[in-house]
């Protein structure tokens, strides 16, 4: 059989031409990563042409590599052939991250199931301060661990953009934790921007007013509201340790702290961002991890 572009293989003679099995290239046609350059009707039996061999075993390289369907649609449909190789760069750039995460994370349980977590609290310092009644402005959201890196930046710029309405910014902008956050649970979260002006502050956030708008008109959780006088333990932790799960460390480090000197809970833990993120290195402080405490009561 030929068509306009020359003869046509069976599907025997391509796969034995890609070095794949005739079941890998039914699978790849159902999931539409290479589909036969023609179909017999009366017989079903599928034909390739002899230029289709390299994308064969493109596409069979690319699986070894884990990468999603529309991953790899992306880099076999991209013509040009420097922009689909930055496109599989892309690809294990975020591959490599999430595995050292992984691997992070793995060093990270051995260390608590074989009792060592002693060891990963006593490089965090734990101090008392005492942090006076402030207003903020705040943004609220349901997110999951992984939409984080991502919220708040965003958020906290929304806000400080937003704080120059409020008479400035008065102190470190910080995130509050009102309930768990992890890759199954979603918070709520809140980022806090310490501002001048509470008049100015409720007239921006005011849902009548001209308040801020987030995007396309929707104001996200927007609103004014004083943070009570607080006594915070706390830690501080580098740029490197702020990514999930090397945080969890210092954040059980506090709270080991916290039970071995008899204070109690009293507020939502949070993390303060007292440093330029994006002029930070790796091991540049950046970040308080704290908790709000009171004394224990016996």
């Amino acid at each position: 059989m030929t068509d306009a572009d020359g003869e046509l293989l069976t599907i025997g003679a391509f796969a034995a031409r890609a070095r794949l099995s005739a079941k890998a290239l039914r699978l790849y046609d159902r999931l539409g990563l290479l589909a036969p350059a023609c179909t017999d009707e009366a017989s079903g039996y599928r034909y390739y042409r002899a230029d289709q061999v390299e994308r064969a075993r493109l596409v069979a390289m690319l699986r070894q590599l884990d990468m999603p369907l529309a991953r790899i649609a992306e880099v076999v449909e991209t013509p040009d052939g420097f922009a689909a190789g930055d496109r599989l760069a892309a690809y294990w750039d975020d591959v490599e991250t999430r595995f050292a995460a992984q691997r992070t994370l793995a060093a990270y349980l051995r260390a608590r199931l074989s009792g060592r977590s002693s060891e990963l609290y006593e490089k965090f310092e734990v101090r008392l301060v005492e942090v006076p009644e402030q207003v903020v402005i705040t943004e609220t959201r349901h997110a999951l661990a992984d939409e984080l890196p991502v919220w708040i930046p965003a958020s906290l710029g929304r806000l400080e953009q937003a704080a120059g309405e409020c008479g400035g910014i008065t102190g470190a902008p910080f995130v509050v934790y009102h309930s768990a956050v992890t890759m199954e649970s979603d918070g709520p979260v809140e980022s806090c921007v310490p501002v001048a002006d509470e008049a100015a502050a409720r007239a921006w956030a005011d849902p009548q007013g001209q308040g801020v708008r987030l995007r396309a008109g929707v104001r996200a959780g927007v609103r004014v509201r004083i943070e009570p006088a607080r006594r915070l333990a706390y830690t501080r932790i580098t740029k490197a340790q702020v990514a999930h799960p090397q945080i969890l460390a210092p954040y059980e480090a506090v709270e080991a702290w916290m039970r071995r000197e008899g204070w109690d809970y009293d507020g939502h833990c949070r993390e303060i961002y007292f440093a330029d993120w994006d002029a930070a290195g790796a091991d540049d402080p950046v970040c308080d991890v704290a908790f709000p405490v009171t004394r224990a009561t016996s």
